[in-house]
């Protein structure tokens, strides 16, 4: 008996082992039905697809062309994106595999029985159905189905695109690279504050020749800080335009979002580089017959609970925008972007600088030696930068109009190379224990802080009393 039972035992690992083998040897089988192919399995003319469709785990989505545009099925109002379209249509335009697998039985076995995302494309004589199925992680590529009996893997994983929703296909609003512009002609500003900067030759309208935006206060014009005007317009460059609120906005959204009576306005007058000047951005329109001036136009609502919302010019779309970029670009007004140096000139511009300090004057000449400006007093190079370093630091805290009422502090006068510079006298008094109020030219300006004005005078002190 027992060894009729140990018999047994044995046949049964006999049974167990040829069935496995024979599993395996199937496998090895399937195994070498898989070949490695360079081949182009698909052909699609991308202007002969009239129709494309597609259905994911985020939903569904099918698109018509008419009249040469694509149109959004369930929305005709929807913008779309055509170029978006056609980078879908592209990929099969010659869709090519790295690996193939002939005559398949089992498409379950892929995840093609059930797949990940199911892709049509009509012309006026064919239907093609490309399926996507399970991703190899182990060869980091698709396999897809396109209806020929086989089964392929790709590299070029269409998934990429097609597992979207219909926000990845809007036609956004475009805002202009205003710093690969030929030319800015004007920046204007109403609203909550007002500003309007236009473009001028500078021909000793300020004692630098990078300054190329004036504005007119009271009669005369005054710069604008060109690098300060440069943030500024990077900062609404930077707007992310990816989060609309609608795509088609009633007169009704328009004051639900504050957007029919905005608080802020930007208009920017601009003419794209030769090779742009087809470009079409926000509102871009031709200032006159034959011009290829644009003009730009942002509005701006009010803030609504730390957010905010912009329209391009007259465009349909409403974006949200966050706190931090409301802050950017509402921050265009006058005193935003006026210099808050109060030495605005280049140092290597000026030839000397005429000291008052309790009521002695002191001539400190300065000359460009090696690229840099060295400060020289009754004949002597001084050594360090201390005098040159407290002139540039001298920054504004706050900009004022008021008249002066305390102690002069200290004053200079500035004396160009140059004579279509005129000289600028700037007196610095004392206004209260932490700021001191700056003129120039007589005319009240900003406040300063104190230790700045302390830093200058030392430096004052280090040259003339040694």
């Amino acid at each position: 008996m027992k060894r009729t039972k140990k018999l047994y035992i044995l046949l049964g690992v006999l049974v167990v082992i040829c069935i496995a083998t024979f599993a395996l040897s199937k496998t090895e089988e399937k195994k070498e039905n898989i070949k490695n192919s360079d081949k182009t399995v698909l052909k699609v003319d991308s202007d002969s697809v009239n129709k494309i469709s597609w259905k994911s785990s985020l939903g569904s989505l099918a698109f018509e062309k008419k009249d040469g545009t694509w149109t959004y099925n369930d929305d005709a109002n929807f913008p779309v994106d055509q170029d978006k379209i056609a980078e879908r249509l592209k990929l099969f335009k010659e869709f090519g595999v790295t690996f193939e697998i002939e005559d398949v039985d089992d498409y379950g076995q892929y995840g093609l029985d059930n797949p990940e995302c199911t892709i049509t494309l009509e012309t006026d004589d064919e239907t093609y159905e490309i399926l996507l199925g399970d991703y190899s992680t182990m060869d980091s590529q698709r396999y897809v189905s396109i209806g020929d009996g086989n089964v392929y893997l790709v590299k070029n994983d269409p998934m990429d695109s097609f597992n979207v929703t219909i926000d990845a296909l809007v036609k956004n609003d475009e805002i202009p690279n205003f710093n690969q512009v030929e030319k800015i002609s004007e920046i204007k500003v109403s609203g909550s504050t007002s500003l309007d900067a236009k473009y001028k030759e500078n021909e000793g309208l300020s004692d630098n020749e990078d300054d190329i935006y004036f504005v007119n206060k009271d009669k005369e014009e005054q710069p604008l800080d060109t690098n300060l005007v440069k943030t500024y317009l990077n900062n609404v460059k930077a707007l992310n335009l990816g989060t609309y609120v609608t795509y088609n906005a009633t007169d009704e959204e328009l004051v639900k979002y504050g957007l029919d009576e905005p608080q802020y306005n930007l208009e920017v007058k601009y003419t794209p580089k030769s090779e742009d000047s087809s470009e079409d951005s926000g509102d871009s329109k031709d200032s006159e017959a034959g011009s290829s001036e644009k003009t730009f136009i942002l509005h701006v609502s009010a803030k609504q609970d730390d957010k905010a919302y912009v329209r391009i010019g007259d465009s349909k779309i409403i974006y949200e925008i966050t706190e931090d970029e409301y802050k950017n670009v509402t921050d265009g007004s006058y005193d935003s972007l006026r210099y808050k140096s109060v030495v605005t000139a280049d140092l290597s511009d000026v030839d000397s600088v005429k000291v008052t300090l309790e009521d002695k004057d002191y001539t400190i000449d300065l000359s460009e030696k090696k690229g840099d400006v060295v400060s020289t007093y009754d004949g002597e190079e001084i050594e360090g930068t201390d005098f040159t370093d407290a002139l540039k630091a001298l920054k504004a805290s706050d900009f004022t109009s008021e008249e002066p009422s305390e102690k002069e502090e200290i004053s200079f006068t500035l004396h160009y190379k140059d004579d279509k510079y005129p000289e600028k006298e700037v007196k610095i008094y004392r206004y209260d224990g932490t700021n001191c109020l700056v003129t120039i030219d007589g005319k009240s300006i900003s406040l300063v802080k104190r230790d700045l004005v302390v830093d200058l005078t030392e430096a004052v002190n280090a040259i003339v009393l040694k």
